[in-house]
């Protein structure tokens, strides 16, 4: 689900003295553009999440966030291949990102479910009805599944026009062959996220983490800083923290255990694919999970060969390929 674990775990020692070279002019930066509308969202315990529009207003809209530990700026390279047919909503979530810190009392999978509604409503209020389609990556994935199928069992109906998932970490069923892998995946990454890093001298030192790691060749070169500047913030005291605390991403891997979603998934009541990483090459169990959700329920299923849970980042232009595909399949676009 996050790079920033997994980077932390693969970070040797030995690069140390490479790290404290002046490397800022070494990585391919990647300009954001300025969105063309900010809009605040104050959740109902008092958390903020902020929308920001991109692309063309206007246009079939598509609302994207992020995987844990993540923000949505850090998949650049991917968004910005849609923008110019569709308008883009962007948003973190809460505790992520752009988003002021709130508390960690408030930082659970439940609550951020709560927050989707939330999130969808201040969408429509803020730049007008219209259907919306969900494109969400690992964590806001699993949320945008919750919240849609709590919407139906409630008999509220459906709020996204449809959910486009990018290799989502979906705790199997009971009694699935990939039910233990998925709880070792997730006790590793918890215990990666807890003994991380808080806080860089800059976003270089971090990024040059990124692009000196074997296992993240995949990434397209601007990706690594383009992650390090949306995940980490300046601080009074001159050090780049994480915009997302430790323990704050080490709280939901550890919570990732719902194996009531998997069956559940049967009633999803609007289009949806799951787009995954090869599961030739990706080390988590999210792309054999994808695979496996299409062979036992019919999901829709795409991957993206030669990638892995970053897949947004390493192939960018091939995930927008076989996300356009599906708007255009179900008339969205």
């Amino acid at each position: 689900m996050s790079w920033i674990a997994r980077v932390s775990a693969a970070f040797d020692n030995e690069m140390t003295q490479n790290l404290n070279q002046n490397l800022s002019g070494a990585l391919p930066d990647l300009p954001l553009p300025e969105p063309s509308a900010v809009v605040p969202l104050t959740m109902s315990d008092g958390a903020v999440v902020v929308l920001r529009r991109h692309g063309k207003a206007g246009g079939p809209r598509l609302a994207l966030s992020h995987g844990n530990g993540l923000a949505i700026d850090a998949y650049a390279p991917f968004w910005r291949l849609l923008a110019e047919c569709h308008e883009l909503i962007l948003f973190d979530v809460r505790n992520h990102g752009v988003n002021p810190l709130h508390t960690r009392e408030g930082h659970t999978w439940p609550r951020i479910f709560l927050d989707f509604e939330e999130i969808y409503q201040g969408i429509q209020r803020a730049f007008g009805a219209a259907p919306t389609v969900g494109v969400f990556h690992s964590l806001s994935a699993i949320a945008s599944l919750q919240h849609t199928l709590a919407q139906n069992e409630q008999g509220q109906g459906p709020r996204w026009a449809a959910l486009a998932l990018f290799d989502p970490p979906i705790c199997p069923r009971l009694g699935h062959p990939l039910y233990d892998e998925h709880f070792a995946d997730m006790r590793i990454m918890t215990n990666r996220a807890s003994r991380r890093p808080e806080s860089y001298a800059a976003p270089q030192e971090f990024a040059m983490q990124i692009a000196t790691r074997r296992q993240f060749s995949r990434l397209v070169p601007e990706a690594p800083m383009a992650l390090a500047r949306a995940t980490l913030r300046e601080a009074s005291d001159g050090r780049w923290h994480l915009c997302n605390p430790r323990d704050f991403e080490a709280s939901l891997y550890l919570s990732q255990d719902d194996a009531t979603l998997w069956p559940r998934m049967r009633g999803l009541p609007v289009p949806t694919i799951l787009i995954g990483g090869d599961p030739a090459v990706s080390d988590t169990p999210a792309a054999k999970v994808s695979a496996a959700l299409h062979e036992e329920l019919g999901i829709a299923y795409r991957a993206v060969p030669d990638t892995t849970h970053f897949l947004q980042t390493e192939r960018p232009q091939a995930c927008a390929d076989v996300l356009q595909q599906f708007l255009m399949q179900h008339r969205l676009t």
